[in-house]
């Protein structure tokens, strides 16, 4: 796979759609057509390796085709080839994006969604999720709390004793689906923001035996955008740290 990603990344063309998914989520191939000097065939290969390597990932809104920058693979790449050669404090933050076949207005799209897929089963992803000794290993040495009951509080404490988010359980259908209001205290331009959004959803991967796909989406952030850039920035971090967690048993290191 790791040489797919390379071929995929090795042409400039590929390089400037990845540029232009990351400026702006979730365009259709007429949208991605207009910056480029080619025909749309031309445009539609040049997707089809992308998403062939991992790179981008679609879904449909309607009748419309929408591509989503997929970082999973570079944010794997650089774990395995950059971050053991640099010092943790400079991680690049990068967000994943992914299909997502849902019934979503296009006005109201979400401009976040992130997947990773787990070689484990969807009950231990949700263990994984839900129990507090396990979310400090991946989630940034933070441990989510609650009695995961629709309406209940959720709280997310660091290892000092503070709390750094908090919510609401929305939704709570083991071990498939878990939806919450979240709501940054610990950082100054988040924390007088609107509670937004977060949705997890399981399920077993449908050609993997053995592996889970993983969906994180997270939306309703008109009035959190500063929620929604730490999010951004933060939830491809602790879903590559989850996968490492529990495939190996092991955490990334400065996570």
């Amino acid at each position: 796979m790791e040489n797919e990603i390379f071929k995929a990344l090795a042409d400039p063309s590929r390089r400037t759609l990845l540029d232009l998914l990351h400026a702006s989520d979730g365009q259709t191939l007429n949208e991605l057509c207009a910056p480029l000097q080619m025909s749309r065939f031309g445009v539609m290969k040049h997707l089809n390796i992308l998403e062939e390597a991992g790179l981008i990932t679609t879904r449909k809104v309607g009748r419309e085709k929408l591509h989503y920058l997929n970082a999973v693979p570079i944010r794997q790449i650089y774990d395995r080839w950059v971050s053991k050669y640099a010092e943790p404090w400079a991680m690049e933050l990068i967000s994943l994006k992914n299909e997502l076949e849902r019934g979503i207005p296009m006005d109201n799209k979400p401009r976040h969604v992130n997947r990773i897929a787990i070689k484990a089963t969807p009950e231990q992803v949700w263990q994984a999720i839900t129990d507090p000794a396990q979310t400090s290993k991946f989630w940034f040495h933070c441990s989510i709390r609650s009695d995961w009951e629709i309406g209940s509080p959720l709280e997310l404490w660091d290892q000092q004793g503070e709390k750094k988010a908090e919510g609401v359980i929305l939704v709570c259908d083991p071990p498939h689906q878990l939806a919450m209001s979240w709501k940054f205290l610990a950082f100054p331009d988040a924390a007088g923001e609107a509670p937004s959004r977060m949705t997890w959803e399981i399920a077993a991967h449908g050609e993997l035996p053995g592996v889970t796909l993983v969906t994180v989406v997270h939306d309703e952030f008109e009035e959190a955008a500063h929620t929604a850039k730490i999010l951004e920035n933060g939830l491809p971090i602790v879903l590559s740290g989850m996968k490492t967690f529990l495939e190996t048993g092991s955490t990334l290191s400065g996570n």
